[in-house]
């Protein structure tokens, strides 16, 4: 895939930036005998409506045909468009907004990028679709079960010095949990492991070798078998808070990948994960002010939470 700017012929429409593939160096046929080929999830039929729409345009802002011949190494634009993806009757905050950073407050369920079935309920397009920011991008990643802060760049020029922040781990995250309790676990602690991916490609699983993720872990209160946590992740590996905390015996509460995958049916909303991106504290590198971001979003309380501990977790 092509990281170049898409021609200004073709401009964000209804929060979607053009995405680009760009043909190989050697073929033959047609450019809609390529793409066709290439990106079987939209049928040549498809293909061809766009191209009639107009919905379809080169390097260089012209329109791609339907019978238009193969040209090695043409980049080629288009909308990505999913004929119907799941609802999500939830609705993002915006807490700050400035020239070059945004921070957004989350809901459970919303992933922050378009993926698979998700893409006008993305939290992405629903912020440039909303604020009309084309050049809006995340900095970083939550997962789609987990609520809270995600933060922003607004503008490319100066992506580049609050990527730096994430890269070199100068920005503090804090996570708030709820999972079981063990009295025989001291707090505060920390956990370090060698995390990879697992035969099921979206999980994650710790493995022996030298280290790779550290997560401080603090104990906030108590109610039965009920506990809240502050989670500090050190490194940023995927689904790590996930994994460190059921590698103790402590899954989080609702939790439908970890200990065991029991994803819950489309449209079933009444299981967030509990698991909030509560804080976020850095240096502006531009500035040199102090910033400190804390999500408006709450976890179910613990007096909330049922009777019985989750599968995996020692009372």
């Amino acid at each position: 895939m092509s990281r170049q700017r898409p021609p200004s012929s073709l401009p964000m429409r209804a929060g979607v930036s053009p995405s680009c593939v760009a043909l190989p160096s050697r073929g033959s046929g047609t450019v809609l005998d390529h793409l066709a080929e290439r990106l079987p999830a939209l049928s040549r039929a498809a293909w061809q409506r766009r191209m009639e729409a107009g919905e379809v345009v080169d390097e260089r802002g012209g329109a791609v045909t339907p019978e238009r011949p193969f040209e090695p190494g043409l980049r080629i634009f288009y909308y990505r468009h999913l004929e119907s993806e799941p609802e999500i009757p939830f609705t993002e905050e915006v807490l700050y907004q400035d020239a070059h950073l945004l921070v957004a407050d989350k809901p459970h369920f919303m992933p922050v990028t378009p993926g698979g079935r998700y893409l006008q309920h993305s939290l992405l397009v629903r912020l440039k679709r909303r604020l009309g920011l084309a050049e809006l991008s995340p900095l970083h990643r939550i997962d789609r079960d987990t609520a809270g802060l995600v933060l922003f760049s607004v503008q490319q020029r100066t992506r580049g010095v609050y990527q730096a922040l994430f890269r070199e781990q100068r920005i503090h995250k804090q996570y708030e949990a709820v999972a079981g309790w063990r009295a025989d676990l001291t707090f505060p602690r920390e956990h370090h492991s060698r995390l990879e991916e697992s035969p099921q490609f979206f999980r994650m699983h710790e493995v022996p070798g030298a280290p790779n993720s550290c997560t401080r872990l603090e104990l906030l209160e108590v109610a039965g078998h009920w506990a809240r946590y502050r989670l500090e992740p050190v490194t940023g590996k995927r689904h790590q808070l996930r994994v460190h905390m059921a590698a103790l015996g402590l899954p989080l509460r609702h939790d439908a990948f970890y200990p065991e995958v029991n994803d819950p049916p489309e449209g079933d909303f009444s299981r967030p994960l509990q698991l909030l991106a509560r804080t976020l504290r850095f240096t502006d590198p531009l500035t040199g002010e102090q910033r400190c971001f804390e999500s408006r979003r709450q976890l179910l309380p613990l007096d909330a939470q049922p009777q019985q501990v989750p599968d995996g977790t020692l009372g």
